[in-house]
């Protein structure tokens, strides 16, 4: 049994919520930070997110602040779950206010928005290379993580005593966490399912059928392997909750924004439309630009991701960019 800490959760959406959840459910205590005061206010006094978690009531020790100072300072951790665009400002605003080191784990997916780099990279700029980290990802819709549904994730951290530690945190009978030092691969996994997800939910939407929507999830999974590879990731992980597990979830299920965002391109809807009828952000749809930046830095091979990024950024059509996929010249699988 983990020792009881106080843990302070940067975001207050579906997933930093649910995440806070698990937390408290744990015995933790735990200091929300939503960025706007009347959010926080309504939550506090409600004992839910009516927004994002309706039909779920916070456990005890889960309270909700807009003072990031009093979050962060009353704190033995502090998880960071921002959209990853929001992440640099997220590190620069509690810089001030961290104590001895304090480890900071983050569960955004995505990379940095203006440079395609690992956010891992971004907090050893914002926090010095010695600031003690880990990395939380895999196959977790918030709804069924707040319920207390079933769920399995990795935590990665370059510090196996952290790793551990950590995982005895949020590990419980119906939340499983697995630990890897992979840190890299577990980001580049995150950021990637968006993006291919985006494109499963395109070849739905277009009608191409179960068999296409296979092809599409196997063919990403070879792209995010690529990639992470030539990053220093291990293959392995790619196999693994972070990667093949997360993208599976984020490629089939409804209940993921990116796959319902390529749903509505593939029947013909626009970018603007589309995110403003999900209502909530669409990670995957700065992910292409951010995974396209990254992969042509790198050098490496990603035609179902950059054709993903073509129907976003550049207006190409994405039966087009389909029939571009499919006609491409024959290789071997592997």
């Amino acid at each position: 049994m983990a020792d009881l800490k106080s843990f302070a959760v940067l975001g207050a959406g579906s997933y930093g919520t649910a995440l806070a959840i698990v937390l408290a459910s744990n015995g933790h205590q735990v200091n929300m930070w939503a960025r706007d005061a009347a959010q926080a206010a309504t939550m506090q006094a409600e004992r839910s997110n009516s927004r994002y978690l309706p039909d779920v009531t916070f456990p005890k020790g889960l309270e909700v602040t807009d003072d990031i100072a009093k979050a962060v300072s009353d704190s033995d951790v502090v998880l960071v779950a921002v959209p990853s665009h929001a992440f640099r400002s997220a590190l620069q605003s509690i810089k001030p206010h961290l104590i001895n080191e304090l480890p900071i784990i983050w569960a955004s997916k995505g990379l940095d928005p203006d440079t395609g780099d690992l956010l891992g990279n971004v907090l050893k700029e914002e926090l010095g290379a010695s600031q003690p980290h880990a990395i939380l990802s895999g196959p977790s819709f918030a709804k069924e993580m707040a319920r207390g549904m079933p769920t399995a994730i990795s935590l990665a951290s370059d510090d196996p005593e952290l790793a551990e530690q950590l995982a005895l945190d949020f590990h419980n009978e119906r939340f499983r966490v697995y630990i890897s030092s992979d840190v890299i691969g577990l980001q580049i996994g995150g950021a990637v399912k968006n993006v291919v997800a985006i494109g499963a939910g395109i070849a739905d939407g277009l009608g191409f059928g179960s068999n296409a929507r296979t092809a599409l999830i196997t063919r990403g999974l070879a792209e995010m392997k690529r990639l992470g590879v030539a990053l220093g990731g291990k293959p392995e992980t790619f196999n693994g909750m972070a990667g093949m597990g997360d993208l599976v979830l984020t490629c089939t299920d409804d209940q993921s924004r990116n796959r319902r965002f390529g749903l509505a391109l593939g029947q013909g809807g626009d970018r603007e439309g589309a995110e403003n009828a999900i209502g909530q952000v669409v990670e995957g749809v700065r992910n292409a630009h951010e995974i396209h930046m990254l992969s042509e830095r790198v050098g490496v091979e990603m035609p179902i991701c950059e054709a993903i990024y073509k129907i976003i950024y550049e207006g190409a059509d994405p039966k087009a960019a389909a029939r571009e996929l499919l006609t491409r010249d024959l290789k071997a699988e592997s």
